[in-house]
Parts: structure tokens; C-alpha cells; sequence
């Protein structure tokens, strides 16, 4: 098969244009990215039950906390609020210890995970009371402890004051336990417990998905949502205000997701009903996220919506409650943006980023859609006002709802198409939205191709979903991924109208999942891409500058389930070739070039057969290989059936 490149430049690719999506689902944040160790650190967390228009959350603040020794007799705990370490968490755990050598230990998840001769840092706060002597913090399996340390309290005092100690790992395991225990009796209150590993980054994010977030070299990253910023009810929003300042007075909020796939079947109560946001990961980490990562970042603010498919809430447009919602997007500019005599600025500042963050994007809702109550188009355009007013070099991010191919989606275009004459500013991209099977995706590499140029596109969410045979760990099939690679042909191809591209959900826990398939999985102990991940990366890591026209019999090419695209980086000089082969056959290119080819690189994604995919227990099943090539392999490319290829000539 015959494939000329041609050097007739394209359509120019912008700079960083693949990048994240971050949602706190299936436990990406706490249990997750967030490398807390410890589950209601601040015995807070509520049970949340419920489905639409109705959820009821209940105070459970002993959640994942048990006495130590198991049910025994001579240790109290109780949760209380009567002299609170902070008022925005005021409740803590107030144990009497009635026997030497008693405590309390938590179920941290699946458990402990520690790593041979890493320090992990311990602290907490006590209001010692009546109490003197030791306090014993360590991690045990099967009686066989692997890690310890003492904090000998030699006076009892009123007030709260932290405590730290470092321990490390004689050894490593898994799935072990917490234990804080009292080497003498009396009374003690405790709060905020907190056990970090020590190679987390910036002392807040789980190392080994941090960095396969920073090898993946994105553009941006959108956070923190997703349906989280609309909440079931508007009580559950995501609240960017209250996720920065000291870590003790974020103040802790159930999870949208608690309450995902309730029915009367499991009688309205998730087997995820403790699913908990401490914001120990807040708007100042996501934007230190984005510094060690290199993304740009692209929050995405409330419109007074509470999320479209689980409630009907609404602050309407006129009710001057409604203002502060425009407010917390005014001020969250100011806290990214503004120097240390602003009130936001200089809390930036406080927590320890003097310099400005630089934000340049923001999202006006999530993924909100026009109805005859909703009226999303006016809300929009009410926050374009208010921000360009301020700050009019502010690049707004808008919605078109769900899906595609319906009529929300064709009236919202229709929206930003008329609003945008004569105002090239109102946005700089719409979101769009699509989760649909493999099929779609092969069927639709030339969706953007008559797409109007005069408003751009953010293709904000995208995966393929293959049926799914063997659990939610399957969903992540190589077939799937070859599919999202051939559609990214196409979004690349037109990368004059679709300026950004990100895949979602990012993260899922083994174990934690609302919903397949995701990106990155994990466990305790590990962490894994999937198939998609390694698309993503591929297209992330290497996007040239501009497109290159190509001579070939796309017909054929595509009927053979072969799609390509080629683009040319001109700090290195050199092509780039993307082509998926998602057929059964082998497929032999003989490529032409209009400039000299002697040499050239290629990294190479494929599996077993379509249908496999990655798990714990087999990470690299479906993977990728690179290899170089000769000036004569050049000349002939080999596609084996099931394959993602990128070369570099």
C-alpha cells in the first residue's frame, strides 16, 4: 500500500494541545492522588444515602476507625465537638484508656501498604488532658510489626498542639495496620491523624501517579470536574474556598459519587456511601499539580447549577444569591493571579507560592445544557460579562452538554455561534463530551472535518466503551484504545477548530470503581496505565507543530480499519506518522517522502488480541516497544493487526 507525505503544510497544531481531565471518582483523590494514607483522618466523614432531588448525609464520624485490641473492654472511644480543634471540623475522637496499652486503629482502605526503608511522616493533634506517657504509633501484620515509634507526653495540658515523628519501613508490606496506642491509662482527645509516604510530591501527591501523569507531558489539566463541581445539591458543590488555608479547616464534604447507582435494589445506599472529600487535595495543590506536571490550568467554576442528571436545584440568575456564584470566579482569578495586596493573592502567598500561578483558562460550568428552566446560555454569558470586565484576557471554556448528536448539543452550538459574532473573546472553546463503543469512534475520524472554524472546540471527555466480559477492569481493552487512536487522527487532522483533547476519568482504585473505563488504575501498593494511557501519552509526546498533507487511498486505508495522520515538529526537523491498524491483517506501507528519510524511530502499542487488557497482576499486557529504524525499513512499514504506531522520520 502505497502513502505519500507530503512537506504542504497543514493546519497549525496548538502547543499542548492533549491533556487531563481530573475527577474525584472511583477514589482518585483521597485514596488516591492524594497520598494520605489515613481514611476520616478528621472524623468527619458522613454516610450518604438517597437518589434524585432526595439525599440525605448522616454524620458518621467513626467511620474506618475501630478499638485496638479488637472490642475490647477497657478502651472508650467517643466523638466529640464540646472544645474543637477547628470550627469548620469540630469533631475529634476522645479516648479513655482504661488498661495500659490500649487504642485504636483504621482501616485506611484495603490497609497499609509500606515500601522496604522508606520514612513516612506520622502526625496528629492532641489535647492531652489527663494524660502522661507514652504513645505508641505503629504498623503491624499478623503481629509481626514493621514499623514504630514512641512520643513520650510528660506533662498533661489543656489545648490542642500537634505532634510528629518519621518512621521508617524495616521491611516492606501490604494490606497491614495503623495502631495508635496508649502505653499508659487516662483521657486524650486526638484530630487530623495523618500518615504521608516520604516521597510524596510536595509532601501531598502519591508519587508513582504524579509522575505517570508528568510522563505523559500534557498541555493542561482540567480539575476538579466533572459532576463534583455541580454536586448532587447545591449543599455538595465543589467549593474552591473552602478547599484552600490551613489543611485542618478545609472542611470536609461528601462525595457526588457516594450515591452513584442507587436504587431501590440496594435500598438507596452505595456500597461507596462513605465516599468522603477531605480536600486535602484543594485548588492550591491542583495548581502546584500543574506546575510539576507542565500543564496549563483549566479550573472549571459553579453557574448555580446543582449537576443536571440528579437534581432540579437551581439559584436562580436574579436572586442576589446568584452573585456569589460570579464572585468565587472573580476571586479564584485573584488567588491564582494576583500579588500579595489582594486578600486572595496574599493567602496564595501565605501557603507558600509568592509568585503568581498564571492561570489563563476557566470553565463556565461543567457540562450544563439549555432547558425551558435551565437557562444556561444566560448564565454563561452573565459570567463572560463579569470576568472580561476584569480580567479580559481570561480564556472562557463553555459547555455542550453531554453528548453529541442531539438537540442540546445543536442548540448550544447555535448558542456560541451567534454569540461570538463580532466578540471573538465570548469563548475560546467549547466542551464537548462523548462516551460511545469503539464502533463510534472508527465510524467518526472525519467528525470534525466540516465542523465551522469560527468557534473552537475543547473535546473535554472522551473513551471508548467496549462491552464489557469480564468486569469493569476489561472496559480497558486494546480494541477500545485503538478506536480513541483512530478518532485522534481525526482530531488532529482538524486541529485548526479542536485545540484541546482530554480522556476521561483519569484515575480509578482496584476495588473503588463508580466507573469504567479509566485511564490510570491503582492499588495500595501500585499503579498501572491502561491501553488508553498509553494513547494519550503517545499523542501527547509527540505533537508536531503543524499537519502534513498526505497522497494515499484513505478509502481503502479506512476500509481496512487503517487511519493515519502526519505532522512535522520543526525544533527536531521531523515527521511525525501516526497510524492505527485496528484490523486482523498485516498491512505493508511503502511510504514516500519529499525530503531524504535515513533513519527514523517507532514506538509501537499492541497486545495479545483486541480484547486484552491490563490489570495488577499483568501491567504491561497490552504495551508499547520502541525500536529504530534503518534507512531501508523506512521504505517499508510492517503494521501487525491490533497496533498503534508513531514514527519519527
Amino acid at each position: 500500500m502505497k502513502l505519500q507525505i507530503t512537506n504542504n503544510k497543514g493546519v497549525d497544531i496548538k502547543k499542548g494541545m492533549m491533556g487531563l481531565f481530573f475527577e474525584d471518582i472511583n477514589y482518585g483523590a483521597d485514596g488516591g492522588l492524594y497520598a494520605e494514607m489515613i481514611e476520616n483522618r478528621s472524623f468527619e466523614f458522613l454516610k450518604t444515602t438517597g437518589v434524585n432531588n432526595a439525599y440525605t448525609p448522616e454524620y458518621d464520624g467513626g467511620y474506618g476507625w475501630s478499638k485496638y485490641p479488637k472490642n475490647s473492654p477497657f478502651i472508650a472511644m467517643e466523638y466529640q465537638t464540646f472544645a474543637p480543634l477547628t470550627e469548620e471540623n469540630p469533631h475529634y475522637l476522645h479516648v479513655r484508656a482504661m488498661r495500659p496499652n490500649c487504642g485504636f486503629t483504621n482501616k485506611a482502605y484495603d490497609g497499609i501498604f509500606l515500601k522496604k526503608d522508606m520514612e513516612y511522616h506520622v502526625s496528629f493533634y492532641m489535647n492531652t488532658l489527663s494524660y502522661t506517657g507514652g504513645i505508641k504509633v505503629l504498623v503491624e501484620k499478623d503481629g509481626d510489626v514493621f514499623s514504630q515509634d514512641v512520643i513520650e507526653i510528660t506533662e498533661a495540658r489543656e489545648g490542642w498542639k500537634k505532634y510528629e515523628l518519621t518512621m521508617k519501613a524495616r521491611a516492606s508490606v501490604d494490606a497491614a495496620s495503623f495502631h495508635i496506642i496508649l502505653m499508659s491509662t487516662g483521657e486524650i482527645d486526638f484530630d487530623c491523624i495523618s500518615m504521608m509516604p516520604g516521597d510524596a510530591v510536595y509532601g501531598v501527591f502519591r508519587k508513582d501517579l504524579a509522575d505517570l501523569l508528568k510522563e505523559m507531558q500534557p498541555g493542561f489539566l482540567r480539575f476538579p470536574g466533572g459532576c463534583i463541581i455541580e454536586g448532587n445539591d447545591l449543599k455538595n458543590r465543589y467549593r474552591w474556598k473552602k478547599s484552600v488555608g490551613h489543611i485542618t479547616k478545609r472542611k470536609a464534604n461528601w462525595n457526588r459519587w457516594s450515591t452513584h447507582g442507587n436504587s431501590d435494589k440496594n435500598n438507596y445506599t452505595s456500597e461507596f456511601a462513605h465516599y468522603n472529600q477531605t480536600l486535602g487535595i484543594g485548588y492550591f495543590e491542583y495548581f502546584l499539580l500543574c506546575e510539576y506536571i507542565g500543564a496549563k490550568a483549566v479550573p472549571v467554576v459553579n453557574v448555580g447549577l446543582a449537576c443536571q442528571y440528579q437534581s432540579e436545584e437551581l439559584v436562580a440568575t436574579d436572586d442576589p444569591a446568584f452573585q456569589e456564584f460570579i464572585r468565587d470566579a472573580l476571586d479564584l482569578v485573584e488567588f491564582a493571579n494576583g500579588d500579595t495586596t489582594t486578600a486572595w493573592g496574599a493567602l496564595r502567598a501565605e501557603m507558600g507560592h509568592v509568585e503568581p500561578f498564571g492561570l489563563e483558562f476557566i470553565g463556565i460550568g461543567n457540562e450544563q445544557w439549555e432547558t425551558e428552566r435551565v437557562d444556561f446560555f444566560h448564565r454563561y454569558t452573565l459570567f463572560e460579562d463579569a470576568i472580561h470586565a476584569k480580567y479580559p484576557e481570561m480564556k472562557l471554556i463553555g459547555s455542550a452538554g453531554p453528548d453529541v448528536h442531539t438537540e442540546r448539543y445543536d442548540a448550544a452550538w447555535k448558542f456560541y455561534h451567534e454569540a461570538s459574532r463580532g466578540k471573538e473573546t465570548f469563548t475560546y472553546a467549547v466542551d464537548e463530551h462523548y462516551y460511545m463503543p469503539p464502533e463510534w469512534f472508527l465510524a467518526n475520524t472525519h467528525f470534525y472535518d466540516e465542523y465551522p472554524r469560527d468557534v473552537k472546540v475543547f473535546s473535554g471527555e472522551y473513551a471508548a466503551h467496549p462491552k464489557r466480559t469480564g468486569g469493569v477492569k476489561s472496559g480497558n481493552t486494546l480494541e477500545g484504545a485503538l478506536s480513541e487512536a483512530a478518532f485522534l487522527t481525526g482530531v488532529e487532522r482538524n486541529a485548526d477548530v479542536v485545540i484541546m483533547a482530554s480522556y476521561a476519568p483519569l484515575l480509578a482504585r482496584v476495588g473503588y470503581v463508580q466507573w469504567a473505563p479509566d485511564m490510570i488504575w491503582f492499588d495500595a501498593k501500585t499503579a498501572y496505565g491502561s491501553p488508553s494511557y498509553h494513547v494519550q501519552k503517545m499523542y501527547a509526546c509527540n505533537m508536531g507543530d503543524y499537519t502534513l498533507a498526505m497522497n494515499a487511498d484513505m478509502v481503502t486505508m479506512e476500509e481496512k480499519k487503517i487511519f493515519a495522520n502526519a505532522s512535522y515538529d520543526v525544533e527536531t526537523g521531523e515527521i511525525i506518522l501516526k497510524i492505527v491498524n485496528a484490523g486482523e491483517e498485516e498491512i505493508v506501507f511503502e511510504p514516500a517522502f519529499d525530503k531524504e528519510v535515513t533513519n527514523g524511530h517507532v514506538i509501537t502499542l499492541s497486545g495479545s488480541c483486541p480484547k486484552a487488557y491490563n490489570t495488577i497482576e499483568e501491567p504491561d499486557k497490552v504495551t508499547t516497544a520502541e525500536y529504530e529504524l534503518s534507512a531501508e525499513e523506512c521504505k517499508k512499514l510492517v503494521l501487525k493487526p491490533y497496533t498503534f504506531s508513531v514514527y519519527r522520520f
